[in-house]
């Protein structure tokens, strides 16, 4: 069993939650995602790994509540636990085998749309405790939205908030922002976007303009996590790829985001059904 051993709500839909699970944080490492179970008869459920906390053992999840499973582990509370907490799972982030002096050459620039501040906030960590120059730009529709803000502070050089509304820093799209720091000068060697694939699609094409090497994270391709189901299946550089075991990262400039996101909205539907439960991988 694995014990939630802090919760924390960060806006009416999204719940931060820190859980014992030391084998995992051991072996975690940034870009990676985990399996949750809430019960012998949960649905599995695949989850960006937030952080990890090597001396603690624990680990550290964000979960949006969308559907019925979902909505069943925001709804645990501290003290209670998981049936299963599997990973890490995936492929970590290319740019962790690189040397620490050459990361120390590099400049960072991740674009977080939404929930994708969640995968975005190990990796933005660790390039810069290792010597990179890290900026973020983070959106969201409203300022009620903006989750880790003050986490993210922490961990870059400088935090570009975004709300649709303007109702908290730049009001517009990343995209714009992106657009705007890039025509400033600003040097970066490296992007890597995470957020919702429309979103994804058009920071790639903002990157374009500008020749800067872009990662896209597929992560909100995954269903049950394994490369058994089939559902993250997507065409890069013009082979057929599996998100959940050959990623979730990949070259923004080789993804067809049209056909991902036609895979997407084939789910989207049973996705919001209050009495879903996915048969793949449920308990018996």
């Amino acid at each position: 069993m694995y014990r939630i051993v802090r919760k924390e709500v960060l806006s009416p839909v999204i719940t931060l939650m820190e859980v014992e699970a030391p084998r995992l944080a051991r072996a975690a490492q940034p870009g990676q995602f985990l399996i949750v179970r809430a019960d012998e008869e949960g649905e599995r459920i695949p989850l960006t790994i937030c952080d990890y906390n090597r001396e603690k053992g624990t680990v550290t999840i964000v979960t949006q509540a969308i559907g019925a499973s979902s909505k069943e582990i925001c709804a645990l509370q501290e003290g209670e636990c998981f049936t299963d907490v599997v990973g890490p799972l995936g492929q970590p982030s290319e740019f962790v085998n690189l040397p620490d002096e050459e990361l120390r050459k590099m400049s960072f620039v991740f674009i977080a749309g939404g929930l994708g501040t969640a995968p975005v906030y190990p990796q933005a960590k660790y390039f810069h405790e290792k010597g990179a120059k890290v900026d973020v730009i983070l959106g969201a529709k409203s300022a009620d939205l903006v989750i880790l803000e003050k986490e993210m502070e922490a961990v870059c050089d400088n935090l570009y908030i975004c709300t649709d509304d303007g109702s908290k820093g730049f009001k517009g799209l990343v995209t714009a922002k992106l657009e705007e720091l890039m025509a400033q000068g600003k040097g970066y060697t490296q992007a890597v976007a995470i957020g919702p694939m429309i979103m994804m699609k058009f920071v790639t094409l903002t990157a374009g303009k500008f020749n800067l090497p872009l990662v896209v994270s597929l992560n909100t391709l995954m269903v049950d996590g394994t490369g058994m189901c089939g559902a993250c299946r997507v065409t890069v550089g013009g082979k057929v790829r599996f998100a959940c075991v050959e990623g979730p990262e990949f070259n923004a400039y080789e993804v067809d985001f049209d056909e991902a996101m036609r895979r997407q909205a084939m789910y989207r539907g049973k996705e919001m059904e209050e009495d879903h439960k996915c048969k793949i991988g449920r308990g018996r």
